[in-house]
Formats: structure tokens, C-alpha cells, sequence
């Protein structure tokens, strides 16, 4: 953005765009953080069932963890 465009931006939205996309990342992480808790939260419980063995949470868990680390390495 041109400095015209970013003081047109703070006036109008109070912000600045860094500030306005530092949030948004929190935001995508923090849901991507609960994501992961979710679908490791689930294989485990279906672990305690019966339902799948224990390598199906190990595995479910990582491929999660991978996730988030690729998406932390794109919102940093």
C-alpha cells in the first residue's frame, strides 16, 4: 500500500494493516490450535472405545501437528 492508501485505511478503520493483520493470524492460529485439539480430543476418545488403535491417534495427532506448523510457517 502507498502512504496515501495507509492513512486512508487508518482513518477509516481507526488501525493500521499490520495491526488489522496481525489480529487476523491470531485468529486463524487460535482456531487452527483448537482444531487440533478437537480431532485429537476425538481419536482418543474413540481410542478409550475400541473403535481404532492406538497408532490411528498417533498418527491423527501428527498429521494435525503438521498442519499447524505449516500454517504457523505461513502466518508468521
Amino acid at each position: 500500500m502507498t502512504l496515501a492508501q495507509n492513512v486512508a485505511f487508518q482513518a477509516g478503520s481507526g488501525v493500521t494493516p499490520s495491526t488489522l493483520l496481525m489480529a487476523i493470524a491470531a485468529i486463524v492460529i487460535v482456531l487452527a490450535f483448537i482444531w487440533v485439539i478437537w480431532v485429537t480430543l476425538g481419536t482418543f476418545r474413540a481410542w478409550q472405545n475400541g473403535q481404532v488403535v492406538l497408532f490411528d491417534v498417533v498418527w491423527s495427532a501428527l498429521r494435525a501437528s503438521i498442519v499447524l506448523m505449516v500454517l504457523g510457517f505461513y502466518l508468521r
